[in-house]
């Protein structure tokens, strides 16, 4: 994803180069912590550890940079999708739709903690089966078209 992100950056910097740097580094944050914390889950899966205390990881507490941070340079670059002309206005539409659903569960597994409950569930199946995948695919073919 900062591969697109650096692409998607020198696009709308056009439009706006500060937002578009600010988006850059929050997009890259969210990734590196998406990362960090898919790791994270991952070597407790493979070889859990004796005793794992039931707590947030400490890199990305309950998702602060894969989902809320990641969710806000969403929403900015959604900003700047629908304010410029390099993108069509309709995949701004459903940046904002993905942001706020990545804001929206980052809040869900601050406040609710189950991941069963329909706070957190709605938001990461709709957002991780749908609008997600379908913002990056039109993305992609946008990026494609303008090359």
């Amino acid at each position: 994803s900062t591969a697109v992100l650096v692409a998607v950056y020198e696009r709308l910097r056009e439009t706006d180069t500060a937002f578009a740097l600010f988006a850059l580094l929050l997009g890259i944050a969210g990734a590196v912590g998406s990362a960090v914390h898919g790791g994270y889950d991952l070597a407790n899966t493979i070889n859990p550890p004796p005793s794992v205390p039931d707590l947030p990881n400490p890199v990305d507490p309950r998702g602060l940079l894969t989902f809320g941070v990641a969710g806000i340079a969403l929403f900015v670059l959604a900003l700047l999708i629908t304010r410029g002309g390099q993108f069509p206005k309709g995949l701004g539409y459903l940046g904002y739709t993905s942001g706020v659903l990545l804001v929206a569960l980052y809040l869900g597994r601050l406040i609710v903690l189950d991941p069963t409950r329909l706070a957190i569930l709605a938001p990461a199946l709709l957002n991780g089966f749908l609008v997600n995948p379908a913002f990056y695919l039109w993305l992609g073919l946008a990026l494609l078209r303008r090359s």
